[in-house]
C-alpha cells in the first residue's frame, strides 16, 4: 500500500558520511535512504523511472544507517540506526514500526542485518562497542574487540558468526560472534579510515592469475582445493575474500584463511569534467565498495570526485578498470558514499547516493546511468512556474541552490537542471521573466538579488548577473512589474518594459533595472511619498504582487495592511485594514475567465490563520480623489490554525484557491462559496510555498521544511478542511522531534578534532551544503578569523558606535588589534590592575598607605654602617659641587641621595621610583609622581594607551592645557565605551561641549531614554536630531510590543498619524479606542471614523451596545452607523423576549434603559427612540443617514456566516427601510426590508426569517402595497416577492401548529412536529452530497416528507376526525391559507425549474468529470483489493443517507437511467439557458422561495386546505414538477 498514492516527490537529501545509510530490498521493489531523521523509499520495482513510496518516521535525530532484511518472504522488513541513540525495525511495504531497541550508550555510527540469520541485526558505535540483537526472541549480546571508532560493519553472507569490522584508524578486525566470542583476525593494511567492507559473493578463495605478484608462498593445502565447485562444508572451512575501502585512496582485498591482504588497487587519478563544483573547495574523498552478487572477480568502488570504477580482479597489469557512464553528465559530480544492488529479472542494477545529493540507478550489464532521482538539502523556500516555458517550475531551497524541474519531460520525470553560481545562502524567492524565456530572478536570505539564464545550452556554468543593491536582510519576495519613476520617465526603446520588484527583511522594497543590474536599485517608498504627498513614516513592507495586467501594486505590510496602488506613479487607491499582522502573501486572481470582474479579486494571508479575499472592482472603478479604506472583506476563508506562507489561484477554475500554512497541511478553497474543498496532509513540516499546476488541473505542488516538494491530486484527499487544533498540536510535536538544524557559535575558535565535527555539523541536517564543505575541517578560514576577532572585542557595539559616530574626531579602529589595551612590556600591569583595585580602596582603613617614595624610605632605613657611608658621599658630593657649579654630582648607586642634592639629580630619582611602581603594578602612584615632576603630557598618553586613564587623570589634566584636556576626555570617552560604561561616557563627551556625539553614543547603544534626555535639555527645540530619536526609540519599542510607550514617542516627534496606528495595532477594544479619541484629538477625523467603527463592531460580539453607542457618538460621519447600532439592539431585544432562552450567557448583555412604546409598530418605535434619543429632528438628516448607508455594501450572506454578522447586517437593511418609512419613500422601503428578510433566509436561519416577517410586518404586506407606486414596477415585483415570503413562514406555521384538539397524536407518542429548522436540513444537504444552497429546502420538504410519511397520515385522520369541533378555527385557518395564495405563482415556479434544470445538469456534468476522475484513479491503484474499496467508497456516495429502505431501491432504480451523453448534456444546458433567458427580467430580479416547496406543504397540512388551492398545488407539481427530488415527494399525492 503506497501511503502516498499518486504523488510525486522531490524527497529529501540522503545524509552524509554514513558507511552503509541506503539499500535496497532484496525483492527489488524499494530503495531506501536515510534522510536526516527519516528514511526515504522509493519504489524501483518499475523499471524506467522511481516513484516515491512513503517515508518512515520516527527517530527524532539523524539517521546513521539503514539496511534491509535479506530473507526470502521477509524483504520489507527492514531496519534503521540513529543519533538519538535508537535502532528501530520497520515494515517498509505497511511504513509502520515494528520494534526498536537502545543499547548503545554512544554514538551508533554502523549497522547491518545479517544476510543468513533472518532476526539478527548487528550494530556498533563510537567507542568500539558492537550489539548483537535478535529481535524475534528480544535477545541480545555486546562485544569489545577493540577499543577504537567503528566506521563500518559487514556481517559474513557465508558463515553466519562472522562479522567484520571497520575502524577509524585503519584497522580491519574479523570476528566471531558465536559462543567463542572471539577475534579471528586483525587485518593492518590501511592507515586511514575505513570507509566500506564488502563480501565476495562467492565462498570460497580460488586463487585469480592477477594476485600471483602479492603470493610469493603458496601454502601446501591450496593444491589440494580442485577447481570444481567447492562444497558448502569446505568453503566453510576455506573461507571467503573480503574487500575494504579506505580513505588512503586503496581498495585491498583480504583472504579470510590466511588472514592477510591478498591485492590492493590503487584508486587512478581523475581529470574532473566540468562537474558543480567550487575550485577553490578541497573536497575529501569517500572510497566505498560493492561486490555485486555472483560476480566474484569484479568489484566497484567510488573515486575521487563522484565517478565510479568497475574493477576486474582477474586482469593483470595496470589498467584493471572501467568508469561507469560513459556519456557525459551521467556521472554524479560529487564523492559518492552507498552503493546497493539488486538483481531484477535479468538485470542487475546498482544504486548510488552522493553528495551532489542525487540518487542514481545504474545497470550493470551496460554500465550507464538508467535514472537519476534528484533531492533537496534545505527548506523548500519557494516555488514558481514559468510563464513561458510551460510546465517548468523552479525550486529556490535552503541548500543555496536553485532546481528547475521540467515537469513535463515525457522520458524522465525527474529532469532537473541545478544552479548554484555566485549563491552564497538559502535561496528565498523565485519569479520567472513574464515574457523571456529562462530569465529567472532569484532572491537570498543575505539579500542578495540576481538572475539567471537558465535556458542557454552555456548556462551550465554560467554564473547569474547580481544587482548591486543588496538588502539588508532576506529577500522575502521578487516580482516583474511595469517600470515606476524614475525609470518609467525614458522613451520607448530606452527602457525594459518590465523592471525587478524586490521586497526583504528590513521592509524596503527596490526597484532594479534588469538591462543594469550594476546601477543602483531605486527605494519605491520615495516616488510614493512624492505622488501621494505623505508625511509621516511608512510601513515596513513585507510582500509584493503586481496584478496581471500590470495597471495596480499590492503592498503588503508589516502592521497588517495592505496598500492598493495604480502604476505608473504609484498613486495610493486604497488601504485594505483587515489583517492586523504581518502580511506574508497576496496573490491578484488571474485575468482569463469567463466572468472578467473576477481579476479584481485579491486574496491574502498574514501570521493570523484567515485568508481574506476583497474584491477591488468598485474602488478602482470609483472616481474618489482621496484613498478609501476597505475594511469589509468579500469572503473570509477561515479554517487553517497557524500561519498561512504561501497563496496561488488555480488557473483553470474560476474563484478556487490553494493555500499553504505553518499547521503542516494544504488547503483548497471554493472562494465564492467560502467553502473548503480538500486539504493535503502529505508533509512532514510546515509548508513554506504552493503552486497550482498550470497544465493539470487536478495537480497541486507544495513545498515544505521537511525539506521536500510534493506533487498531489486534489481528487484523491480524503480530507475537506484544514486539520482543528489537535493536528496542529501533534505537528509542533512532530517539529519538536525534527533535529535542530546546527547554529554555528561563533563565541570561541573552534578546535573540535575534524572527524567529531564530520559526524556532527556535516550531517544532511545542516541546512546550507556549501557551508558544511567549508567547515568540514574544525572551521573555514574566514569564520575562523571572525571568531577570533569577535572573542576578542569585549562588545560588537563599540565597533559600530566607532563606525558611525566619532569618525571625525578620532579613530577607534586601533582597538579591534587582538589585545586592545595592552603594550607588550607591560603586560603584568594589565593582569594584576583589577585586582589591585579593589584591595588598595579597601585597606586604606586597616594599614598604611602605601608609601609613595619606598625605594628611597627603604635605602634610608638600611645598616648604620651604610648609613654612615650615605653622610659621607653626600657631603664629597655637595663640595665638588660648590667648587664647579655645572657638573652634577655622581650619586652613582646612592640615587636617594638625590633627595638632597640639585633638581637633576631628584629627577633621576624620581624616574628611579617610578619606575619600581610600574615594576610593582602601581600605575596610579607612578601616576602622582609624575604630577609632582611636572611632566603630566607624557603620563595622559602612557594612560591612554594603556586604556589606564581614570576620573583623576582626567580631572589633573587641564593643567596641561585646554587641547591636552579635550584630547584626554575624548580618550577616556572611548575607553569607557570599551568598558560598556556608556553612559558615562556621554557625560564626559558633554563636559567638552560634544553633544551630538554624547546623543548619537547613547542612541546607537539603545540607551534612548537618556539621549532624549541631554538631546531636549541642550539642543535647539526644531533639531532634526531629536525627532530622529524619538522615531528610532518608537520602531525599537514597536517590534518589541510596548505599542502605548512608542506612541508617547510618535506624539513627541509630532507625528501623532503614526501614534494612532501604533496604538491600534493591538486591535483589542480598549486599544482602538484610546487611538480613536488620539486620532480625533490630532485632528485625523477619517481615521479616527474607521477605528471608532472598528472599536464599536468588536463590542457587538459581547452584546454591549452601550459601550458601542458611547464610542460612536464622538462622529458626526458615523450617524448612520448609530441608526444602525441603535436598531440592531431592538431587535435584539425583541426577539429575546420573543424566545427567552433558557441559557445564561458569561456575559449578560448591555442594554440602554430607553422608554420604549411598545403600542406602536417596530418602526414607529424604532423612529421614537432615534428621535429622542439620538436627536434625529430633520428630514434632511435622515436622508443624509439613508445616502451614508447606501454607500456601504455587505457581502450576500452564506450558511457559513457568523449568526451575529448576519443580525448586524440584517440591521443595517432595516435601518434602512426605517429611513424610507420615515421619509415615505415606500418603494426603498420595501426593497430594504426584502433585503433583509431574504439575507436571514440565505444565510439558512429560518426561524429568524419568521420572526423578522413577524416583527417588521405583524399585519401582512397589505398596508405597504398600498402606500406603494403601482406605475412602478421593480418595487410591485419587490413587494410581491416580500409577500411570498411572508406567506412561506405563515404556511410552515400552520403547517407546524395544527389546531389544539389534534395534539392528542402527541400522547401516542409520535411527534408530528419534526421541525426542519434550517439547521438538520443543512446537514442533510451535505449527507447527500448536494450543497447548492437553492436545493437545500426543498431538500427539507422532501426528505421530511419521507420521515413524516405515517405521522402525517395519522394526523390527517385526526383532523378529519375532530373538524367539526373547531369549525370556527378551521374557518380562520382556511383563509389564512388562501392568503397563500400568492405564492402559488405559475410563472415563477417555470422560472426555478428552469433554474433546477440548469442546475442539475450542472450537477451531472460535475458528477460525471468526478465518477471519470476515479475510474482513471482505480486503474492506476489495481493492486489487489484496493478496486473494491473504491466501489464501495462510489456506491455509498452515490446513494443519499435515506431513512427508509424502500426509498433506497426507488433510489436504486432511477440511478439505473442509461447513461447520457456529453452533447446529449450540453444540448439540455443550452435549451435550459434559452428557455431562462425567454422569463421577463423582472422575475428574477428579487429572490422568492420554493414554490414547488410551498406546493408539497399545503398538500401536507391535507384537509384544512382549501380545495381550489390543493387542486392548484397538484397542477403546479404536475406541470413542473419534473426534478427527481419532487417526483418522490409529491408521488403520494399524485398517484
Amino acid at each position: 500500500m503506497a501511503a502516498a498514492a499518486g504523488v510525486r516527490v522531490l524527497p529529501a537529501s540522503p545524509n552524509w558520511y554514513s558507511s552503509r545509510c541506503s539499500d535496497a530490498s532484496s525483492d527489488g521493489r524499494l530503495f531506501g535512504f536515510a534522510a536526516r531523521h527519516r528514511v526515504c523509499l522509493l519504489d524501483v520495482g518499475g523499471g524506467a523511472a522511481p516513484a516515491f513510496y512513503g517515508e518512515l518516521i520516527g527517530h527524532t535525530d539523524r539517521i546513521s544507517g539503514f539496511a534491509f532484511c535479506r530473507c526470502p518472504g521477509q524483504s520489507s522488513l527492514c531496519a534503521s540506526s540513529s543519533d538519538d541513540g535508537s535502532v528501530k525495525i520497520w515494515d517498509a511495504e505497511a511504513l509502520a514500526p515494528v520494534a526498536g531497541y537502545s543499547l548503545h550508550q554512544n554514538t551508533i555510527s554502523a549497522l547491518h542485518w545479517s544476510p543468513l540469520v533472518k532476526d539478527l541485526i548487528v550494530s556498533g558505535d563510537e567507542k568500539g562497542i558492537i550489539v548483537c540483537y535478535w529481535h524475534n526472541r528480544s535477545d541480545s549480546q555486546q562485544f569489545f574487540p577493540e577499543p577504537r571508532t567503528i566506521f563500518c560493519l559487514t556481517c559474513s553472507p557465508h558463515h553466519e558468526n562472522l562479522v567484520a569490522i571497520g575502524y577509524k584508524d585503519g584497522m580491519v578486525v574479523i570476528i566471531d560472534i558465536s559462543r567463542k566470542r572471539e577475534v579471528l583476525h586483525r587485518l593492518r593494511g590501511h592507515d586511514d579510515e575505513i570507509h566500506c567492507l564488502a563480501w565476495c559473493p562467492v565462498p570460497g578463495e580460488e586463487r585469480l592469475p592477477a594476485w600471483q605478484d602479492e603470493l610469493q608462498v603458496v601454502p601446501s593445502e591450496e593444491g589440494e582445493v580442485p577447481n570444481g565447485e567447492l562444497t558448502q562444508s569446505t568453503a566453510m572451512k576455506k573461507g571467503c575474500y573480503l574487500a575494504s575501502g579506505s580513505k588512503d585512496q586503496t581498495i585491498r582485498i583480504w583472504s579470510c584463511t590466511r588472514g592477510r591482504s591478498v591485492m590492493t588497487l590503487k584508486l587512478p587519478p581523475m581529470k574532473r569534467r566540468g562537474g558543480a563544483v567550487d575550485p577553490a573547495v578541497k573536497e575529501r574523498i569517500w572510497l566505498t565498495v560493492h561486490w555485486p552478487s555472483g560476480r566474484s572477480t569484479e568489484i566497484v568502488s567510488s573515486c575521487f570526485g563522484g565517478e565510479l570504477l568497475l574493477w576486474d580482479l582477474s586482469q593483470s597489469g595496470k589498467r584493471k578498470w572501467t568508469l561507469l557512464g560513459s556519456s557525459e553528465g551521467q556521472n554524479h559530480s560529487r564523492i559518492v558514499f552507498n552503493l546497493s544492488s539488486v538483481k531484477l529479472q535479468d538485470k542487475e542494477l546498482l544504486f548510488s547516493i552522493s553528495m551532489d545529493r542525487d540518487v542514481k540507478c545504474w545497470d550493470l550489464s551496460t554500465l550507464d546511468c538508467s535514472w537519476t532521482m534528484p533531492s533537496l538539502g534545505g527548506f523548500v523556500y519557494s516555488l514558481a512556474f514559468s510563464p513561458v516555458d510551460t510546465g517548468c517550475l523552479a525550486i529556490g531551497v535552503g541548500d543555496s541552490m536553485i532546481r528547475v524541474w521540467n515537469t513535463l519531460s515525457m522520458n524522465n520525470i525527474y529532469d532537473v537542471k541545478t544552479f548554484w553560481q555566485s549563491i552564497k545562502s538559502k535561496v528565498t524567492a523565485l519569479s520567472w521573466h513574464p515574457t523571456k524565456e529562462g530569465c529567472l530572478a532569484f532572491g537570498t536570505d543575505d539579500g542578495k538579488v540576481g538572475i539567471f539564464d537558465t535556458f542557454s545550452s552555456s548556462a551550465k556554468n554560467k554564473p547569474p548577473q547580481i544587482s548591486s543593491t543588496y538588502h539588508k536582510k532576506t529577500v522575502y519576495t521578487l516580482a516583474w512589474g511595469p517600470p515606476t519613476p524614475p525609470l518609467s520617465s525614458g522613451g520607448e526603446g530606452e527602457q525594459p518594459s518590465v523592471t525587478l520588484y524586490s521586497c526583504a527583511g528590513e521592509g524596503i522594497v527596490f526597484q532594479h533595472n534588469p538591462w543594469k543590474l550594476n546601477g543602483e536599485a531605486n527605494d519605491i517608498n520615495k516616488v510614493i511619498r512624492d505622488t501621494n504627498s505623505i508625511k509621516h513614516k511608512l510601513p515596513a513592507r513585507t510582500e509584493i504582487s503586481w496584478k496581471p495586467d500590470g495597471k495596480l501594486l499590492a503592498l503588503g505590510n508589516e502592521d497588517g495592511s495592505i496598500e492598493i496602488f495604480q502604476a505608473p506613479n504609484l498613486k495610493l487607491l486604497c488601504t485594505i485594514q483587515q489583517h492586523h499582522k504581518l502580511i506574508n502573501a497576496i496573490r491578484w486572481h488571474h485575468e482569463h475567465g469567463s466572468q472578467p470582474e473576477l481579476s479584481y479579486l485579491i486574496a491574502s494571508g498574514s501570521i493570523n490563520a484567515t485568508i481574506y479575499v476583497h474584491n477591488l472592482k468598485s474602488v478602482v472603478e470609483s472616481s474618489s480623489e482621496s484613498p478609501l479604506t476597505i475594511t469589509e472583506p468579500f469572503r473570509t476563508l477561515a479554517g487553517h490554525t497557524a500561519k498561512i506562507t504561501s497563496l496561488s489561484w488555480s488557473p483553470h477554475h474560476e474563484g478556487r484557491l490553494v493555500s499553504a500554512c505553518y499547521d503542516g497541511t494544504a488547503q483548497v478553497w471554493d472562494v465564492m462559496k467560502e467553502e473548503p474543498l480538500c486539504n493535503y496532509r502529505g508533509h512532514q513540516g510546515r509548508l513554506l510555498s504552493v503552486q497550482w499546476s498550470p497544465v493539470d488541473s487536478d495537480s497541486v505542488y507544495t513545498g515544505a521544511d521537511d525539506f521536500s516538494v510534493h506533487k498531489w491530486h486534489i481528487s484523491k484527499q480524503e480530507h475537506t478542511r484544514p486539520p482543528q487544533g489537535k493536528k496542529s498540536i501533534e505537528l509542533e510535536k512532530k517539529r519538536s522531534m525534527q533535529p535542530k538544524v546546527k547554529t554555528k557559535k561563533k563565541k570561541k575558535p573552534i578546535e573540535k578534532s575534524p572527524a567529531k565535527q564530520d559526524l556532527s555539523d556535516t550531517m544532511n541536517g545542516d541546512e546550507s551544503g556549501k557551508e558544511m564543505l567549508l567547515e568540514e575541517n574544525g572551521v573555514s578560514d574566514h569564520e575562523g578569523e571572525k571568531a577570533a576577532q569577535e572573542a576578542e572585542l569585549p562588545d560588537k557595539v563599540s565597533t559600530t558606535v566607532s563606525k558611525d559616530t566619532f569618525s571625525s574626531t578620532y579613530d577607534y579602529s586601533s582597538f579591534s588589534l587582538p589585545k586592545p589595551f595592552v603594550t607588550q612590556k607591560a603586560t603584568p600591569v594589565k593582569n594584576d590592575l583589577p585586582k589591585e583595585k579593589p584591595t588598595s580602596d579597601a585597606s586604606l582603613k586597616k594599614r598604611k598607605p602605601r608609601s609613595i617614595l619606598p625605594f628611597s624610605t627603604f635605602m634610608d632605613h638600611r645598616s648604620k654602617d651604610e648609613l654612615h657611608q650615605d653622610c659621607l658621599r653626600l657631603a664629597a658630593c655637595l663640595k665638588t659641587k660648590d667648587n664647579n657649579e655645572d657638573v652634577s654630582p655622581d650619586l652613582k648607586d646612592r640615587i636617594h641621595l638625590g633627595l638632597f642634592t640639585d633638581r637633576a639629580s631628584l629627577h633621576k630619582m624620581i624616574d628611579v621610583e617610578g619606575k619600581q611602581h610600574l615594576e610593582n603594578g602601581h600605575p596610579e602612584l607612578f601616576q602622582q609622581l609624575m604630577l609632582w615632576k611636572g611632566d603630566m603630557k607624557g603620563v595622559l598618553q602612557a594612560a591612554a594607551e594603556r586604556g589606564e586613564l581614570t576620573d583623576q587623570l582626567v580631572a589633573i589634566s587641564p593643567m596641561v592645557g585646554y587641547q591636552a584636556w579635550v584630547w584626554t576626555v575624548e580618550a577616556f570617552a572611548k575607553q569607557l565605551c570599551f568598558q560598556e560604561q556608556y553612559v558615562k561616557a556621554a557625560s564626559h563627551l558633554l563636559s567638552i561641549h560634544k553633544v551630538y556625539e554624547a546623543v548619537e553614543l547613547l542612541k546607537v547603544n539603545h540607551f534612548y531614554r537618556e539621549a532624549i534626555v541631554i538631546a531636549k535639555a541642550r539642543l535647539r527645540p526644531e533639531d532634526p536630531v531629536l525627532r530622529d530619536l524619538y522615531t528610532s526609540w518608537a520602531a525599537l519599542l514597536e517590534k518589541d510590543g510596548h505599542y502605548s510607550m512608542a506612541a508617547k514617542c510618535y506624539l513627541g516627534a509630532s507625528s501623532p498619524y503614526d501614534a494612532v496606528k501604533v496604538l491600534a495595532k493591538k486591535g483589542d477594544v480598549a486599544s482602538l479606542k484610546t487611538a480613536a479619541e488620539l486620532a480625533l484629538i490630532s485632528g485625523e477625523e477619517e481615521l479616527s471614523a474607521t477605528l471608532s467603527f472598528r472599536c464599536a463592531q468588536d463590542l457587538l460580539l459581547p452584546r454591549n451596545w452601550v459601550g458601542a453607542q458611547a464610542v460612536l457618538q464622538q462622529h458626526k460621519t458615523l450617524f448612520g452607523q448609530r441608526l444602525v447600532f441603535c436598531l440592531n439592539e431592538l431587535l435584539c431585544k425583541c426577539l429575546s423576549e420573543r424566545n427567552p432562552s433558557d441559557r445564561k450567557s458569561p456575559v449578560p448583555p448591555c442594554y440602554h434603559n430607553w422608554e420604549l412604546n411598545r403600542e406602536t409598530s417596530f418602526f414607529d418605535m424604532v423612529i421614537e427612540v432615534w428621535q429622542n434619543v439620538l436627536g434625529m429632528d430633520s428630514t434632511e438628516q435622515a436622508t443624509c443617514a439613508w445616502e451614508q448607508l447606501c454607500s456601504i455594501e455587505h457581502p450576500p450572506s452564506t450558511s457559513n456566516t457568523h449568526p451575529k454578522q448576519v443580525l448586524f447586517h440584517i440591521s443595517h437593511d432595516l435601518t434602512l427601510a426605517a429611513l424610507s418609512y420615515h421619509t415615505a419613500t415606500w418603494d426603498e422601503a420595501v426593497k430594504s426590508i426584502l433585503g433583509a428578510v431574504s439575507r436571514s433566509y440565505d444565510a439558512g436561519n429560518f426561524t429568524l426569517m419568521q420572526e423578522i416577517c413577524s416583527i417588521i410586518l405583524p399585519e401582512g404586506c397589505d398596508n405597504l402595497r398600498h402606500k406603494l407606486d403601482s406605475t412602478n414596477s421593480q418595487s410591485m415585483d419587490a413587494c410581491r416577492s416580500l409577500e411570498g415570503f411572508v406567506a412561506y413562514g405563515l404556511l410552515y406555521d400552520l403547517w407546524w401548529n395544527p389546531p389544539k384538539d389534534s395534539l392528542v397524536l402527541q400522547k401516542a407518542g409520535l411527534d408530528p412536529v419534526l421541525c426542519p429548522s434550517e439547521q438538520t436540513a443543512l446537514e442533510k444537504s451535505y449527507v447527500s452530497g448536494q450543497s447548492s444552497s437553492e436545493e437545500t429546502p426543498d431538500q427539507t420538504a422532501v426528505e421530511m416528507d419521507e420521515n413524516l410519511c405515517n405521522t402525517t397520515e395519522v394526523h390527517r385522520c385526526e383532523t378529519e376526525n375532530d373538524s367539526r369541533t373547531s369549525s370556527v378555527d378551521l374557518v380562520d385557518r382556511q383563509s389564512k391559507l388562501r392568503g397563500c395564495k400568492v405564492l402559488l405563482s405559475e410563472e415563477i415556479a417555470a422560472l426555478q425549474n428552469t433554474q433546477r434544470d440548469i442546475a442539475e445538469v450542472q450537477q451531472i456534468l460535475a458528477d460525471m468529470i468526478r465518477q471519470h476522475q476515479q475510474q482513471r484513479n482505480n486503474l492506476q491503484e489495481n493492486t489487489n483489493g484496493s478496486t473494491q474499496e473504491s466501489n464501495l467508497q462510489q456506491s455509498s456516495e452515490t446513494e443519499s443517507d435515506k431513512p427508509c429502505s424502500d426509498s433506497n431501491q426507488i433510489n436504486g432504480k432511477d440511478e439505473v437511467k442509461e447513461p447520457i451523453t456529453l452533447p446529449e448534456l450540453t444540448k439540455q444546458l443550452l435549451k435550459a439557458k434559452q428557455k431562462l433567458a425567454e422569463f421577463p427580467d423582472n422575475l428574477k430580479v428579487f429572490p422568492f422561495p420554493d414554490v414547488l416547496e410551498c406546493c408539497l406543504v399545503l398538500l401536507h397540512i391535507g384537509s384544512q386546505c382549501p380545495p381550489e388551492l390543493r387542486e392548484q398545488a397538484l397542477d403546479l407539481l404536475r406541470k413542473d414538477g419534473s426534478a427527481n427530488i419532487y417526483k418522490k415527494a409529491g408521488r403520494r399525492f399524485l398517484t
